[in-house]
């Protein structure tokens, strides 16, 4: 999954930065309303965080420039401002979910797992086809109730293919989803690390789950 982070303090945006690259999301950050705007109208996020108070755009208009441009990206907005009228306002102009700093990391893990669960119409956060259960909360893997450590980024891949089971999935999404605004998209990287995750899920004596469809990418297929 890949989120855009919309936030001028930077400690703060490292902090949220590292905490979801370690849950393997791609994370790109913008530090004022401009660059936010820019990279929320020209790449794709699976969410967006957003702070209210910001140089240059402030996060209310913003999140309604973003909304007026049709895109659909679920928003989660920051912000010190802790009253009723400014908790209406940021919904008001479009965000999905409010949460008030200083916050918890827990939670505000959460409130992004449910709002991206949300947007893909899934009622639970875990993830399975087969014997193969991925639980993106827990970060975790299991076949045949064995679990599977898997780095970050096959993590990521894995979470992709079974949020859209049973479609193919293009490299170029999964270079979208997964890496953030520096990869290099030229690179064979995206077949290095779909063979490696199949070394790893689909062992011998196992169903095989992970599809190439050549030319095109990748697919896990529906449940027979």
């Amino acid at each position: 999954m890949r989120i855009l982070v919309v936030e001028d303090e930077r400690r703060l945006s490292t902090v949220i930065k590292k905490g979801f690259a370690e849950d393997g999301f791609a994370v790109d950050q913008a530090f004022d309303g401009e660059d936010g705007q820019y990279l929320a109208e020209s790449e794709q996020y699976d969410l967006i965080v957003l702070d209210i108070m910001l140089p240059k755009i402030d996060g209310l208009t913003l999140c309604k420039n973003i909304r007026a441009k049709g895109i659909n990206t679920p928003i989660l907005m920051l912000t010190a401002k802790s009253s009723t009228d400014d908790k209406v306002a940021g919904l008001d102009s479009g965000a999905d979910d409010y949460l008030t700093k200083p916050f918890s990391f827990i939670e505000f893990r959460s409130r992004v797992h449910a709002l991206i669960r949300r947007s893909h119409q899934e009622a639970s956060p875990v993830l399975s086809i087969h014997d193969l259960v991925l639980n993106p909360l827990k970060h975790s893997v299991i076949r045949t109730g064995k679990p599977i450590k898997l780095t970050p980024k096959e993590f990521a891949i894995l979470e992709l293919l079974l949020r859209h089971k049973g479609e193919v999935v293009s490299r170029t999404m999964i270079t979208e989803h997964v890496w953030d605004y520096n990869f290099d998209g030229m690179s064979n990287v995206v077949d290095v690390f779909v063979a490696s995750l199949r070394k790893k899920i689909d062992t011998k004596g196992k169903k095989k789950l992970i599809e190439t469809i050549h030319g095109v990418g990748f697919r896990i297929g529906a449940e027979s």
